[in-house]
């Protein structure tokens, strides 16, 4: 037996869960791992396994931006590294709110554990391969951000394992998003090549998008808001019937981020007619929001997202031999290239014909 095991047995035994009956839920590309418990009862519940050592660190408030990309992927990012008191202290927030967030049932920030309430298996995508209606889906989504978006971003969230930091998604972290497309493109691509003129071209293209987004991070973003992280829960109604998982790498952010996330999703196609049904419906819960501003934010930070889903995907095919990836990516060439048509992404636009022929666009 490993001494990872042990910890888990000795965990679920302090937890009162050592009789649970154990299986193993699949991957993600993640550096996590869940396991379904079910008690003697016939009690459900969620093993959430994340050693804090396998990621590098956290950012901290403190760090500059120089600081930050001497430390590592995760802190110019403002990834939580996996941390299982970031995943606590977000869940108390929803909760907080209204929202469906997981009840931290046992934890062991320390160790990496958590045992969590769990919400079962009906994703809002499989729900509806299977013939539901995801109209209703999708609205009661953008319910739940409109809930999210309407509270205070508190500077500190509390929970059940410790406070932990709400950080703006900034500058650096979106433009080191973004980066990830010229970095790993051309080892998926050999016919792609970006030297360091191009490099700084595509960063003084995105500035202004960058700028505006966190001049604009005025919400808790989820920041992975789409159909496979979003769960229906038939008991609950409105907002709260909407399940949220993997909200753990949440940041103050642009209201507009976690909508094109859901909207604009990388794993599947949302009708266009649907997709602006869901944001007339946003506007319409909060009439204060600017509407012009809001889309023209839209757009840009959508179009920045897929670039960087595009660099994830490829560094997931290149270094991580995970070809299962490239099926993903015509669908965030295809809503990377319609946004490229909006008033004041010309400079991105350029940048793309000039480096990136349509031809590789796909």
């Amino acid at each position: 037996m490993s001494d990872r095991e042990q910890q888990r047995l000795d965990f679920l035994r302090a937890a009162g869960l050592a009789d649970a009956a154990r299986t193993p839920l699949p991957g993600d590309a993640s550096t996590r791992r869940y396991e379904r418990l079910t008690t003697p009862s016939g009690v459900h519940l969620m093993l959430m396994d994340q050693l804090a050592a396998a990621e590098s660190a956290p950012a901290d408030p403190s760090w500059s931006p120089e600081r930050r990309k001497a430390e590592g992927w995760n802190a110019v990012a403002r990834l939580s590294a996996g941390r299982i008191e970031a995943f606590a202290a977000v869940a108390g927030h929803l909760r907080s709110l209204g929202l469906s967030a997981p009840e931290i049932v046992a934890v062991d920030a320390a160790a990496g554990l958590a045992v969590l309430e769990d919400f079962g298996d009906d994703l809002f995508a499989r729900v509806i391969e299977a013939g539901e209606p995801e109209e209703p889906l999708y609205l009661a989504a953008v319910e739940a951000l409109a809930t999210l978006h309407d509270a205070p971003a508190p500077a500190i969230l509390s929970g059940a394992a410790g406070d932990w930091p709400l950080l703006a998604y900034d500058e650096t972290a979106l433009q080191g998003g973004a980066d990830l497309f010229v970095e790993w493109m051309p080892g998926l691509d050999p016919a792609l090549s970006f030297d360091e003129a191009a490099i700084d071209e595509w960063r003084a293209a995105w500035a202004p998008v960058t700028a505006r987004g966190a001049a604009g991070a005025t919400v808790m973003a989820h920041r992975d808001y789409h159909a496979e992280n979003l769960i229906r829960l038939p008991g609950r109604s409105g907002a709260a019937g909407v399940g949220l998982i993997d909200f753990q790498d949440a940041v103050r952010a642009h209201p507009a981020w976690d909508l094109h996330s859901l909207l604009q999703d990388a794993r599947r196609d949302v009708p266009a007619a649907l997709e602006a049904r869901a944001l007339d419906h946003y506007f319409a819960l909060r009439p204060a929001t600017d509407r012009e501003a809001f889309l023209r934010d839209y757009a840009g930070l959508a179009a920045l997202n897929e670039a960087r889903i595009l660099g994830v995907f490829a560094r997931l095919i290149v270094r991580d031999g995970k070809p299962r990836y490239r099926a993903f990516m015509p669908r965030m060439w295809a809503h990377l290239n319609a946004n490229l048509k909006t008033p004041g992404l010309e400079p991105v636009a350029r940048w793309f014909d000039a480096h990136v022929p349509q031809a590789r666009r796909q």
